[in-house]
């Protein structure tokens, strides 16, 4: 007998509530090469987290504000 796969969809009003607090804090330094390697190579799974909102110092928040707003130069 084949198994089968539920799909649950949460309700709408329930969608927006349904958010994981953050389990693991993770040095920025390792997980920036391997989210780099991810994308570069078009690994499906990277996009299963797009969505997801990540925690950033708020020195950091302004360094990639004003990096955003700026035109980085071609070398």
């Amino acid at each position: 007998m084949a198994t089968r796969l539920k799909i649950f969809t949460p309700a709408p009003e329930e969608a927006d509530d349904v958010r994981p607090e953050p389990e693991v804090r993770v040095p920025l330094g390792d997980l920036l090469p391997l989210v780099a390697m991810a994308q570069r190579m078009n690994f499906i799974w990277l996009k299963d987290f797009l969505d997801d909102e990540v925690a950033v110092s708020g020195d950091l928040y302004e360094v990639l504000q004003a990096f955003r707003s700026s035109r980085p130069t071609s070398a």
